[in-house]
């Protein structure tokens, strides 16, 4: 939803700055439609259609109507699809929109140096940006109300405590072993065993 929010603020810019919309969003509005459907349409994102894919994955366009192309889903579905395309478009645009308000001094202060400079580096957009209002992190969601996410957390990465190793999967290195095609094998290692295992010089 974030990236749809992003892809639709030209717009909610105009729409709060101008009050009156041009074309000058139209491919903005092109490629959020385009990912609002395939979140709906293949990703599972919404919880009134589920994990199913829908359409055929042929390459052929996707418009949630039957223009010609055969299809594996019913009216009932299709009108669905495009309900839930829309109320995820819908919703980032206001989100967009939103946030423009919140910090529409940062958006102010962000054109009169571009006016006045024409060109800003790293540090200039990081110290205009610096008074942002940030929201909170979106809640988890996990696809239904039913499934709750876990409190446990993925499993941690330590990279100390694995070693690349050369070979051909089996760490003999003969060629003959089941692994990698590239010649590299990750195993965990021990390092506390190791080191108490090595004798005194």
């Amino acid at each position: 939803l974030g990236q749809l929010a992003y892809m639709l603020g030209g717009r909610a810019a105009e729409e709060m700055v101008f009050h009156d919309p041009t074309t000058g969003a139209s491919n903005d509005i092109e490629k959020a439609t385009a990912v609002a459907r395939a979140m709906v349409t293949q990703y599972g994102m919404t919880e009134r259609l589920g994990a199913v894919r829908y359409g055929k994955a042929e390459g052929e366009v996707f418009l949630g109507r039957d223009y010609g192309h055969q299809r594996d889903y019913s009216e009932e579905v299709a009108a669905a699809i495009d309900e839930e395309v829309r109320i995820l478009i819908e919703t980032a645009h206001q989100e967009a929109y939103e946030i423009l308000v919140e910090n529409r001094d940062v958006l102010d202060t962000l054109v009169v140096e571009l006016l006045e400079r024409e060109t800003l580096d790293k540090d200039d957009v990081a110290r205009i940006f610096e008074p942002l209002s940030l929201r909170p992190h979106r809640p988890a969601w996990t696809g239904s109300a039913r499934r709750a996410p876990s409190e446990r957390g993925p499993v941690p990465f330590v990279p100390s405590r694995y070693s690349l190793t050369h070979g051909n999967g089996n760490g003999n290195g003969n060629g003959n072993g089941a692994g990698p095609s590239d010649g590299h094998a990750l195993e965990a290692t021990d390092t506390s065993s190791a080191s108490s295992e090595e004798s005194p010089a």
